[in-house]
């Protein structure tokens, strides 16, 4: 099949790529994979929406029926101690962490409403097929394959075998979120990141709760930092009150913590435990549950955006704004000037191969005065810890983010673990079916599908590493850094093996990111299996 442009991912970020593209030559063929089951169906966000690209790429969007009705009438933030809080005065937040003009939003629903924008423009969407490699002619991107369906576990061709189908561009644009598999290949062959520092992440769990309507603000928004993690790890929770007496609770660890016994999804169900957390929650019932990585990194890790073919859009290059918690309207705006150069470009005679007209674009846009201004907050947490860190980037983003220097992301998040014999494992308390919950009974509330007698799709590169290294040297920390239990110690007289429930995958990324040999690759297991969130 043949396009001019074909983009991988139907996020924010891919979706407003489609539209805008369709506003600049509605003539234009244009496509969008996505391998959900539906469009939304992967995506996981607070989300606090800053409107403003929104507004540029379809000012209609409150007359059209957008999905943002709850705008944010009012906020606080807290220092959470063990057993006590601290609110800090709204007063003193720096103005460009404030929300007022900012809506509650699910991002899964509005990428849903965005894909019928899209359709409606005639864009083609094919939601249930992932793509699973880059083509190429040379060294210039030509487009991007789905993968096979109906394959057995080992890779032979099953009773039900579909082969994947060639999706060619003459740009494609990867728009695959956090972590992208595609994405990651792109930087080993084009080396993107050499210019860069290393891309630091979070490891974002959600979970939407049906409280008592006498303990539903809706509209107000809280974000915490402090308990349950320690002064050396930076992390932090949100909550959003949503319509319908729904809350949506949320907790970030970031993945360059140092001890191989932290738990992030055990952090997590203790922090809805804290006397002031509590009263929130109690009298509720849980409804779903997801988790996600996020790009952390900032200005400092943004790689090269352009190759031959092809382009790097949204969360795939990490234009999260930290101090904001927000990345969708800097997705959304990196998308529309990718699809303005792409469009520009092909009006041309000979369209060049690399379209550095994005990169200057967007260099020149809010987004790199957004991502400018936020540059030092987050390694300002990593080298000062979390008290220095917070009054440090207080006074960094008072002052609009212009102190004169740039802080440095020290090394990469997989690189961080100390070993097991410098660590002090954490005693975690049992679940309480109330207020916390295992990891099973979580992910059954993600609704996660996928086709079980297919090849597994987290490969390891050296079946050995995970006993040898892992095991001998961190006490396998991929037991506790996966927030659905998809990695397992097992001993069953024969010594000690890894055991890997692929079927519980939430697709988070974070095995890709934080294993500390780098051993675990993850790939796109057949199209529309993962979970299928609701209204994430």
């Amino acid at each position: 099949m043949h396009y001019e442009v074909v983009i991988v991912g139907a996020g924010v970020a891919g979706l407003a790529t489609a539209i805008r593209l369709k506003q600049c030559n509605p003539g234009l063929g244009v496509c969008v994979l996505e391998k959900g089951s539906e469009v939304g169906a992967h995506i996981l966000s607070g989300a606090v929406l800053d409107p403003r690209a929104l507004s540029e790429l379809l000012p209609d969007w409150a007359d059209a029926g957008a999905p943002l009705q709850v705008p944010v009438r009012k906020e606080a933030f807290w220092l959470l101690g063990k057993s006590g809080r601290t609110r800090l005065p709204t007063a003193l937040l720096p103005p460009a962490m404030r929300n007022h003009g900012n809506y509650i939003v699910s991002l899964a629903n509005l990428c849903r409403w965005l894909a019928a924008r899209a359709e409606a423009l005639g864009v083609e969407i094919y939601p249930g097929f992932a793509a699973a490699e880059v083509l190429y002619d040379g060294e210039r991107v030509t487009g991007v394959a789905t993968g096979d369906m109906g394959r057995t576990r080992d890779g032979a061709e099953g009773p039900n075998f579909e082969p994947g189908m060639a999706l060619h561009g003459r740009y494609t644009v990867f728009a695959e979120g956090c972590r992208g598999s595609l994405t990651k290949t792109l930087f080993q062959r084009y080396a993107l990141d050499a210019d860069c520092q290393p891309q630091t992440y979070g490891l974002g769990l959600k979970e939407i709760w049906e409280i008592p309507a006498a303990n539903h603000d809706e509209g107000s928004v809280l974000h915490t930092v402090g308990w349950p993690l320690d002064d050396a790890t930076y992390g932090g929770s949100f909550l959003y009150h949503q319509a319908d007496s729904q809350l949506a609770v949320g907790f970030v660890v970031g993945l360059d913590y140092a001890n191989p016994y932290l738990n992030p999804f055990e952090e997590f169900q203790r922090f809805k435990t804290h006397p002031a957390i509590r009263p929130l929650l109690e009298g509720g019932r849980r409804v779903a549950y997801g988790a996600r990585a996020l790009n952390e990194g900032g200005l400092q890790s943004i790689p090269r955006l352009v190759f031959p073919g092809g382009v790097l859009v949204g969360a795939a290059a990490g234009f999260l704004n930290v101090p904001r918690i927000k990345g969708s309207h800097t997705a959304m705006k990196s998308g529309m000037l990718a699809a303005e150069a792409i469009a520009a470009a092909l009006a041309t005679a000979e369209p060049p191969a690399e379209l550095q007209d994005y990169p200057g674009s967007l260099r020149q846009s809010w987004v790199y005065k957004e991502l400018r201004a936020a540059r030092n907050v987050r390694p300002a947490f990593a080298r000062f810890g979390r008290r220095l860190g917070l009054a440090y980037s207080g006074l960094d983003q008072w002052l609009g983010g212009r102190l004169p220097w740039t802080l440095s992301h020290a090394k990469p998040d997989y690189q961080q673990l100390v070993e097991k014999d410098a660590a002090t494992p954490i005693a975690y308390p049992r679940p309480d079916g109330v207020l916390s919950f295992d990891r099973l009974s979580s992910v059954a509330l993600s609704a996660i599908g996928h086709e079980e007698n297919q090849p597994v799709h987290l490969r390891l590169r050296d079946p050995q590493v995970p006993v040898r290294v892992n095991l001998e040297r961190f006490d396998a920390p991929e037991q506790r850094y996966c927030p659905a239990g998809v990695y397992e110690i097992l001993d069953e007289g024969n010594g000690p093996r890894l055991q890997i429930n692929a079927a519980n995958c939430v697709h988070c990324k974070t095995c890709d990111i934080k294993d500390p040999t780098q051993n675990i690759d993850w790939v796109v297991p057949e199209g529309g299996g993962g979970p299928n969130y609701p209204n994430m």
